[in-house]
């Protein structure tokens, strides 16, 4: 009996001082899990510690009270790709699947099912006769997002002009469109004065 009531007491010590990883950072709960790091990868753990997204190099950092750190919202999270040198933006959602394809030159996370993306736009001006290619032009626009890809709202349908190549563009363009509410987006114009949009 003295035994048995030993191994009953030393059960929960064994089980709680058990650690199967050691991370170099791990972030609060954010939409229910936390992120965690090792090295330059990163990862997620559900709320019970265990980890359901395995390490990865794809998931995008964001500033948040101090930290920089991947995090969940409205079940996506940002990912990013760099493409001939370029770098390109998407979301996944928590079972580690992309829903939005890494194609926009920059995004925010979702808030309330809604984020600001940066489309990049291919326009065909003409032909090179010579060379027998295309004469293209590049822009982007700020869009509204939905968390399944869709585009709502072009907020600058001119868009910005740039050239596509990493000598030129070494870092991601800014977004320069914010949410003040669910239905109200302030647009900064070429006069560099804002415009406020209703969104429907």
């Amino acid at each position: 009996m003295k035994k048995i009531l030993i191994i009953l007491l030393l059960i929960p010590v064994f089980v709680l001082s058990q650690t199967t990883e050691e991370f170099d950072f791990v972030s609060p709960l954010n939409d229910g899990v936390s992120a965690v790091q090792k090295g330059n990868s990163w990862g997620f753990i559900n709320d019970k510690g265990d980890i359901f997204i395995a390490f990865r190099d794809d998931l995008f950092v964001t500033e948040n009270e101090g930290h920089k750190y991947p995090i969940f919202k409205n079940n996506r999270c940002l990912i990013s790709e760099i493409k001939e040198g370029i770098t390109y933006f998407g979301f996944i959602d928590k079972t580690g699947e992309t829903i939005i394809e890494p194609k926009f030159l920059n995004a925010l996370n979702f808030d309330n099912d809604e984020t600001i993306a940066l489309e990049l736009i291919k326009d065909v001006i003409g032909e090179n006769d010579v060379l027998k290619k295309n004469i293209v032009n590049y822009k982007y626009c700020e869009v509204i997002l939905t968390s399944d890809g869709t585009i709502k709202h072009y907020l600058n349908p001119k868009g910005v002009r740039i050239v596509l190549d990493k000598k030129f563009l070494k870092a991601p363009p800014e977004i320069t469109s914010k949410f003040i509410s669910n239905s109200l987006v302030a647009v900064k114009n070429e006069n560099k004065k804002w415009i406020i949009k209703l969104i429907e």
